[in-house]
């Protein structure tokens, strides 16, 4: 580990990475899918560092698999939690847009923002200090974290070592490729020596890492279908995962449920949602997101299987009661 103090967690799905700072004062750099908060709060308790230590949680966005584990922190050990002043609004007033939770099919337990962060904030760990850099494209409230002096980036799910964050166009707008290479531009200035990203393993050349997401992102403006395929594929294969696969009898009516589903068949790809499903299904398997395992539908991304009462749990922003649960906005 070349920076002893940050602490990598490189998890499979339906968890992100988490990343821990283990200073003076510890943070916490998001914290999972909410099946795992136990397994995260291990995770930190053998790298040395107590939940009720932990001075900060700090989520990059509010994507089920980046602040699952909040609810669970901050019920029982009280942790604060920061994240960008736009997606806080939305946490804290119960908005049914937050995390895109219902539009995903994502369960996301209630929870609160107590510090709202904006470009250029800085975050005092003890030894070390965190820049903020509002890096929107993956959502609009979308953060990376610098420190300057190891030339070390927390970079959410900006860009991965070898993939990009797939973007949702319909909740975080159709400029979403744009403001993702204005995001991957502002980095590309910086020097950074060791990045971490949400998903996958730590990039040690981060320089290469950017330019090929925006070589991507430029393929991308010439062909947007591409966005379409690319963030269809990732949703269901999420959704995969968190039911442990999928009868073929269920599926259609899963996906008919699904708002995501329905944007993506009208809006993207210009067919009835209906004729949309076998289009896709046919898609999952000829890419390899998915196969078919005794008339289940199965991911084929690593992944460990969440509890029992995860499979069809229906916590989302709509029915928090933020008021009664975690304080008055």
């Amino acid at each position: 580990m070349k920076n002893p103090g940050i602490i990598f967690f490189e998890r499979n799905f339906p968890s992100a990475n988490m990343i821990l700072i283990n200073d003076q004062l510890p943070i916490l750099i998001d914290t999972g899918f909410g099946s795992e908060a136990i397994d995260t709060e291990q995770l930190i308790k053998d790298a040395g560092v107590q939940p009720e230590e932990l001075d900060l949680i700090v989520n990059t966005h509010y994507h089920s698999d980046h602040v699952g584990g909040n609810f669970h922190f901050q019920q029982n050990y009280g942790v604060p939690i920061a994240a960008h002043k736009w997606e806080a609004d939305l946490a804290n007033f119960g908005d049914p847009e937050s995390c895109s939770a219902e539009w995903l099919d994502q369960p996301v337990e209630p929870y609160r923002v107590d510090i709202k962060l904006s470009d250029n904030d800085e975050i005092d760990t003890g030894s070390r200090t965190l820049k903020v850099l509002h890096t929107p494209g993956h959502t609009l409230g979308h953060i990376s974290l610098y420190d300057a002096d190891e030339e070390v980036l927390i970079g959410g799910d900006l860009f991965h070592k070898n993939d990009v964050g797939w973007l949702n166009i319909f909740r975080e707008g159709v400029a979403s490729i744009q403001r993702s290479m204005e995001s991957l531009e502002r980095l590309s200035t910086l020097q950074i020596q060791q990045a971490y990203s949400g998903h996958g393993t730590q990039i040690d050349n981060p320089q290469a890492a950017i330019d090929a997401a925006s070589k991507r992102y430029e393929k991308w403006l010439k062909n947007p279908e591409k966005v379409s395929w690319h963030a269809c594929k990732r949703i269901f294969s999420f959704a995969l995962i968190i039911q442990n696969g999928m009868a073929k009898n269920e599926i259609n009516d899963y996906l008919l449920r699904c708002g995501w589903f329905q944007d993506f068949a009208r809006y993207s790809f210009q067919v009835q949602p209906e004729e949309f499903i076998q289009i896709l299904l046919d898609e999952m398997i000829r890419s390899g997101a998915a196969s078919w395992q005794d008339n289940y539908l199965i991911a084929t991304a690593p992944y460990q299987v969440p509890q029992k009462e995860w499979k069809g749990k229906d916590s989302k922003p709509r029915d928090w009661n933020v008021q009664d649960s975690i304080g008055k906005p």
